[in-house]
């Protein structure tokens, strides 16, 4: 592009592109694309090559590190023709909403050139090891442990509920390093290869049948001192970033995030006015009101997702209001199950495809929005005291050294 090219010039030129580039799709029935099949993976790489051949790949990453440096209005722009076209859009999250956000704001000058690129060329897939199965919510309490060897660091512990690990390259992996200090303070982010023979990976199988989610185990996985992201001992303050980036990513809130539509259509918005016609009820004033009402919290949202994005950019808000989006998208979202299927009531669960049954498949799901990103009460109690300025709550590890803080079993401890 040119240093001048104007937003308006810029959609045209993408329109263009698009046209002659990309795969056409209809945006009410787009092509399947599973997160746990690892085709999709492969027709994502495909399709985000082109983008960046094409030259509309990371619009809002720095040039230097393989991006176009533009506002996030050319994003938004770009997005808006994109619906037409069929984008790799499962490549978004984690790898460029969350993991080389966080590298664009803590990894090393290397670390950004070489990875952030290699995911905006396609070559690259990113995840986050961040879970672990004793860890529950408390993130700052992980027993992954990394120990200096020589020049090496030596990885060993487990993570669980890895998004898309079996198809991604590297992980953001939080671990212990030091035992002697408070939890917050012993932490270090390492980048560490998936492929590495140190790693086992098994797939997690959901109730609804999915394997998107995986655990793996780390048994002396050895890195060296590049895979350090930000400083040793404190991977808590990249952690924080990353959580920061996580929050507005479920909020559907990034500027890093390309395309529009949604990843196989599994997603896409509900009609209210469409399942209020196939279940009889399009003259049921009730109904209006309730689909009304969600139309509503959709309008608030976009709004909300605009208005935190430039404030933080701007420091009139921390960071942590980031986390405004994801409590707001969460409540939106559930909203729109619960209406779906009141509207559609029995037809929600004995109903036929395109008639309702879909309202109640999607509530099956409708806590996943409550717990992604951290908990909904998680989520409260950030914006309370990180945002508002509340008293913390009350935590009995608070400045104990780690290792004298009681957790799972004694042999977890060094």
């Amino acid at each position: 592009m040119t240093p001048t090219e104007s937003v308006a010039e810029f959609a045209a030129r993408a329109r263009e592109w698009l046209a002659g580039n990309m795969p056409r799709i209809d945006p009410e029935c787009p092509p399947p694309a599973p997160r746990d099949d690892e085709r999709s993976w492969l027709r994502a790489r495909e399709l985000q090559k082109r983008l960046y051949e094409g030259g509309f790949a990371g619009i809002c990453f720095p040039r230097e590190y393989g991006g176009l440096g533009l506002d996030y209005e050319y994003q938004k722009a770009f997005d808006a023709e994109t619906i037409d076209y069929e984008m790799p859009l499962i490549l978004n999250t984690p790898t460029f909403t969350i993991c080389c956000a966080t590298l664009l704001d803590t990894g090393s000058e290397d670390q950004k050139k070489q990875h952030i690129a290699a995911a905006l060329r396609g070559d690259e897939v990113l995840v986050q090891l961040l879970s672990e199965p004793s860890g529950g919510s408390d993130l700052a309490g992980v027993l992954t442990r990394a120990e200096r060897r020589g020049d090496r660091w030596v990885l060993n512990g487990a993570k669980t509920w890895s998004t898309s690990a079996f198809a991604a390259d590297y992980g953001l992996c939080l671990a212990r390093t030091n035992w002697d200090v408070p939890k917050h303070e012993g932490l270090t982010m390492f980048l560490v290869p998936i492929a590495h023979p140190g790693i086992t990976l098994r797939r997690i199988t959901m109730l609804s049948g999915s394997t998107e989610f995986c655990e793996e185990f780390l048994d002396g996985v050895d890195v060296g001192d590049d895979a350090v992201v930000g400083e040793v001992d404190n991977g808590w303050a990249v952690a924080s970033r990353q959580l920061y980036h996580e929050r507005r990513a479920v909020g559907q809130g990034s500027e890093f995030a390309s395309g529009a539509g949604h990843e196989g259509g599994h997603t896409t918005p509900i009609d209210y006015a469409d399942l209020a016609e196939k279940t009889g009820q399009a003259d049921n004033e009730r109904v209006r009101e309730l689909a009304g009402r969600v139309l509503v919290h959709r309008a608030v949202a976009e709004q909300l997702i605009d208005h935190v994005y430039r404030n933080v950019r701007d420091g009139v808000l921390p960071p942590e209001a980031g986390t405004l989006i994801r409590l707001f998208h969460s409540e939106t979202v559930t909203l729109e199950m619960d209406t779906a299927l009141a509207i559609a009531g029995a037809a929600g669960v004995v109903g036929q495809i395109g008639e309702g049954l879909e309202a109640g498949l999607r509530y099956l799901s409708r806590q996943n929005v409550a717990i992604g990103g951290g908990t909904t009460e998680m989520a409260r109690n950030v914006i309370g005291e990180r945002v508002l300025g509340f008293p913390r709550e009350y935590a009995a590890d608070r400045g104990v050294p780690f290792k004298q803080v009681r957790h799972g079993r004694r042999s977890d401890r060094p």
